[in-house]
C-alpha cells in the first residue's frame, strides 16, 4: 500500500470513529424525553468504575436518577446492540460479496434470514415468543448448515450450488413461515413486527450477545487475506496454497453465526449488510483488510442513525422500515452511477 493510500485509509477509519463516537452520545440524549449530557456523567468515576467492577449499585454516582434510568436501563443497552448488530450485518455482507464474488449479495443470500424468522415465529406462536432470541439463533444457524449440507457433493460446494440452495431453502422456510402467520391468531402482529426488525425490547442480556459480534469481526479480518485471494478464482487461491473448501465452510460459518445472532437480537433487518459494504468498497477499494473494519464502522453508525430516528420522532417504528426506505433508493442510484460508468 502506498503512503498515499495508507494515509486516506488512516483518515477515512478517523472520520467514521468519531462520527460513530458523535452518534452515541446523541442516541443516548436524543429520545422522547431529551436527556441533557451532563445527566449521564457521574460525579466520580473512578468510584463508579470501581463500585461497577465490584458488582455494587451506581445510581447513587448520578445527578439525576430519573435520567439515570432512562439512559443505563433503556438506552445505553439499545444503542450498543445497534451499534453491534450494524456492524455484525456489515461484516457478513462483506463477506457474503467476497465469497460469492458479487456486490449484489447480502448476509441473508443462503437462507440465514428465512430460518431466523421461522424459529421466531415458531415459538411465537407455540410457545408465547418465549426463548425467542434462542430459537431464531438455532434457526437462523441451522438453515445455513441445511445450505452448505445439501450443496456439498464430494466434498466440494460450488459457490453457484450454494446460491442456488439457498434460494430454494429461504422459498421453503418462507412458506413456513407464512402457513405460521396464517395460524398465528393474535399473535400475527408480533411476528409482524419482529420481521420488520426493531430494538424496542432489547435489554442487556442481549447487549452481551451482541458481544459475540466483534469477536466475529476479528476473525473475518484475520481471514480477509485468503479472501483477497479466493475473490481471484478459486483454482487461483488453490494454486496460491488456501485450502479453498476449508476455507470456505469456515467463512460461511463465521458470517452466517454473525448474522444469526443479529437476527435473533433484532429481527430481519435489510439493506445494512447490502448496501454499506458497496458504498464503503467504493470508498476504500476492494482490499478486504481495509474493508471489513471500515464497513462494520459505517454499518454500525448507519443502524445507530437510523433507530435513533425511529426511537427519537417516528413513534417506535421497526427500524428495518427506515432502513429500506433509505437504502433502496440510494442503491438505485448507486447502480445507475455504476451503469453510466
Amino acid at each position: 500500500m502506498s503512503e498515499t493510500s495508507r494515509t486516506r485509509t488512516v483518515s477515512i477509519v478517523t472520520i467514521l470513529v468519531a462520527a460513530l463516537v458523535c452518534a452515541f452520545f446523541f442516541a443516548l440524549s436524543l429520545g422522547p424525553t431529551t436527556v441533557p449530557f451532563a445527566a449521564f456523567i457521574p460525579d466520580d468515576m473512578v468510584g463508579m468504575m470501581l463500585t461497577l467492577f465490584s458488582g455494587g449499585d451506581i445510581a447513587g454516582f448520578f445527578p439525576d436518577q430519573t435520567s439515570y434510568l432512562i439512559i443505563y436501563s433503556i438506552r445505553l443497552p439499545r444503542v450498543i446492540a445497534a451499534i453491534l448488530v450494524g456492524a455484525g450485518l456489515a461484516a457478513a455482507g462483506t463477506a457474503m460479496q467476497g465469497l460469492f464474488r458479487n456486490s449484489m449479495a447480502d448476509p441473508y443470500i443462503i437462507g440465514t434470514s428465512s430460518g431466523g424468522a421461522f424459529g421466531a415465529a415458531f415459538t411465537i406462536v407455540f410457545m408465547g415468543g418465549l426463548f425467542l432470541p434462542i430459537f431464531a439463533f438455532i434457526g437462523a444457524i441451522g438453515s445455513t448448515f441445511l445450505v452448505y449440507a445439501i450443496a456439498t457433493c464430494n466434498g466440494r460446494a460450488p459457490v453457484e450450488t450454494l446460491l442456488l440452495t439457498g434460494v430454494a431453502i429461504s422459498m421453503f422456510f418462507s412458506s413456513i413461515l407464512s402457513f405460521l402467520m396464517y395460524s398465528a391468531g393474535n399473535s400475527l402482529h408480533q411476528i409482524i413486527f419482529w420481521l420488520m426488525g426493531g430494538f424496542w425490547n432489547v435489554s442487556w442480556d442481549d447487549v452481551w450477545l451482541a458481544l459475540l459480534i466483534p469477536v466475529g469481526g476479528i476473525i473475518l479480518f484475520i481471514l480477509a487475506r485468503d479472501l483477497n485471494i479466493l475473490s481471484l478464482g478459486e483454482e487461483d487461491a488453490l494454486h496460491l496454497g488456501v485450502n479453498v473448501e476449508q476455507f470456505k465452510r469456515i467463512l460461511l460459518f463465521v458470517a452466517s453465526a454473525l448474522t444469526a445472532v443479529a437476527v435473533s437480537i433484532a429481527g430481519s433487518i435489510g439493506f445494512i449488510g447490502l448496501i454499506t459494504p458497496h458504498v464503503m468498497r467504493l470508498v476504500v477499494g476492494p482490499d478486504h483488510r481495509i474493508l471489513f473494519p471500515t464497513a462494520m464502522l459505517a454499518g454500525g453508525l448507519f443502524l445507530l442513525g437510523a433507530d435513533t430516528i425511529v426511537r427519537s420522532f417516528l413513534g417506535e417504528m421497526p427500524v428495518g422500515v427506515i432502513t429500506s426506505f433509505v437504502g433502496a433508493p440510494f442503491f438505485i442510484m448507486l447502480l445507475r452511477r455504476r451503469m453510466r460508468a
